[in-house]
C-alpha cells in the first residue's frame, strides 16, 4: 500500500498524529483511506456510498444506540431482562452498575412513584443529546421538576414537550481524594461488532471537582461541586489546569496505598467488566461493517466501596489537548488506535496488545480478560510501549505552556 491519505475536518490531535505518521491529507468526498468523521457525517454519506474494502471510519452506523443517555439505558436494561429470561440470574445481576433511570418527559409518572416512595433523595436530570455537562442539574424537591416543566412548556396532554432528559438517582456517596469527587475517564476501541472485538487503554485519567464534596441541600445546585466535567471546572474561580486531571495511573497506585493490591485489583477489574457489559448490551443490535471502527469515552465513577458506576458512554470523546501532558495522552492514545487499524499492514493480526491498548475481547475474553486470580486488569498499569513525551512533536500553542506538567500516563 502506497502512501495512506486521510480526511478529517479536526484539526487537533487526530491531525497531528495522521500528519506525524508521514499520511497525506485530502479533502476528496471518497478518494481517502481513513475517515475520522464526524457523526453528522455518518448520517448523512454513509448509506449513500460505496466504499472499498480497505477503507475505513471512525462510528458505526447506529453508534448512539450505545451514546445516546436514554438508549444506553434502554440496551442495559433489555439485556438484564434477557438473561433473566434465560435463567442466568447470576450474571443478570451484575447488570447493577447504572442507577435507577428514568426518560423524561414518557416515564414522568413511574419517575414520580419512585421519587415519593424515596423521600430526601437526590436525583440528576441529563439532556439525552447534549455534552461537557450541558443541561445538568440535581435536584431534591418534585416542586423543583415542576419549575423545568414550566420553562420547558410541557404539558401532559401530549401537545408540547420538553427536550427528552434521562433522571437518575444520584450516587450521592462517590469516592473521594482530598474530599473531592471525581469521575474517570477510560478509553475502549471496537473495531467489530461480530465478532466483537475490543481493546482497552491502560491509559486515561480522573477529573476532578475544585470544590469539597458535600450533600449539603443548600448546595446541591451547585455544579462544581456535583458535575466533574473540565467544560464545567473551568468556569470556576478556583480551577487549575494542573489540578483538573490525574493519570489511571496515579489513582490506581493512590488506591493501592489506600485499600491494598487485592482491593484495588477488585475494583479495576469490575470497571473492565462494566465496559465489556455495556458493549455486550448492544454487540447484536449493532449494525456491524468491516469499514467501521469506534474509539469510545467511557466515564465511571467510584463509590465509597469502591463500587463503579457508569455514567455514559461518549461517542466523540474529546481529542483536544490543552495541556502538554493532556497532548501526549492523546497523541499516544490515537497513535496505537491508528496502529491496531493497521493500515500500512505492519501487524501480524495475533497481537494481544498493541502499544497501551490490550485485547480483552475477541468472541470471548483474551488474556488478563480470562481471569486471573491476581491481577484482574491492566487498566491503570504501566504503559511501558507508549511513546516518549520528547520524542512527539508538541504543536505550538503548547509547547511551550505549563512544560512542568507530568504526563497523565
Amino acid at each position: 500500500m502506497g502512501q495512506v491519505k486521510f480526511r478529517t475536518n479536526l484539526h487537533n490531535t487526530v491531525y497531528d498524529v495522521c500528519k506525524s505518521r508521514g499520511w497525506r491529507e485530502t479533502d476528496a468526498d471518497l478518494d481517502w483511506d481513513v475517515h475520522w468523521a464526524d457523526v453528522q457525517w455518518m448520517r448523512d454519506v454513509f448509506d449513500h456510498v460505496r466504499l472499498d474494502d480497505h477503507q475505513r471510519v471512525n462510528h458505526f452506523r447506529n453508534h448512539y444506540e450505545l451514546t445516546r443517555k436514554d438508549l444506553t439505558i434502554k440496551n442495559l436494561k433489555r439485556m438484564k431482562k434477557t438473561l433473566e429470561k434465560e435463567d442466568k440470574i447470576q450474571e443478570a445481576s451484575k447488570f447493577d452498575f447504572f442507577p435507577q433511570t428514568y426518560v423524561l418527559p414518557a416515564e414522568y409518572g413511574l419517575f414520580e412513584v419512585d421519587f415519593k416512595r424515596n423521600p430526601q433523595t437526590a436525583w440528576i436530570m441529563k439532556p439525552i443529546g447534549k455534552a461537557q455537562g450541558k443541561g445538568i442539574f440535581l435536584f431534591t424537591r418534585i416542586s423543583q421538576i415542576s419549575d423545568w416543566k414550566k420553562d420547558h412548556k410541557w404539558k401532559q396532554d401530549g401537545q408540547q414537550h420538553a427536550e427528552t432528559y434521562v433522571v437518575q438517582r444520584y450516587v450521592d456517596n462517590p469516592h473521594l481524594v482530598g474530599g473531592k469527587k471525581y469521575d474517570l475517564r477510560l478509553y475502549a476501541l471496537v473495531t467489530s461488532y461480530s465478532p466483537l472485538t475490543v481493546w482497552l487503554c491502560r491509559s486515561g485519567f480522573a477529573r476532578f471537582s475544585h470544590h469539597r464534596f458535600s450533600m449539603n441541600l443548600k448546595e446541591v445546585d451547585n455544579n462544581y461541586i456535583h458535575l466533574t466535567n473540565c467544560a464545567i471546572q473551568k468556569t470556576s474561580s478556583k480551577y487549575t489546569t494542573s489540578g483538573c486531571k490525574w493519570g489511571l495511573r496515579s489513582l490506581r497506585l493512590f488506591l493501592i496505598s489506600t485499600y491494598g493490591e487485592a482491593e484495588t485489583n477488585r475494583c479495576f477489574g469490575d470497571i473492565q467488566q462494566v465496559i465489556l457489559r455495556t458493549l455486550q448490551s448492544v454487540q447484536k443490535i449493532m449494525i456491524n461493517d468491516k469499514h467501521c471502527f469506534e474509539l469510545y469515552g467511557f466515564d465511571i465513577l467510584l463509590d465509597d466501596r469502591l463500587k463503579p458506576w457508569l455514567l455514559e458512554v461518549n461517542a466523540s470523546p474529546s481529542l483536544t489537548a490543552e495541556t502538554p501532558a493532556d497532548y501526549h495522552l492523546k497523541f499516544n492514545i490515537l497513535e496505537d488506535v491508528f496502529n491496531i487499524l493497521d493500515l500500512e499492514r505492519k501487524l501480524a493480526g495475533t497481537e494481544e496488545r498493541v502499544g497501551g491498548f490490550d485485547l480483552i475481547w475477541k468472541n470471548g475474553p483474551i488474556g488478563i480478560a480470562k481471569g486471573d486470580k491476581y491481577l484482574t486488569s491492566y487498566v491503570g498499569c504501566a504503559n511501558d510501549k507508549a511513546i516518549p513525551i520528547a520524542k512527539i512533536k508538541q504543536p505550538p500553542r503548547l509547547a511551550h505552556s505549563q512544560a512542568s506538567e507530568r504526563p497523565l500516563i
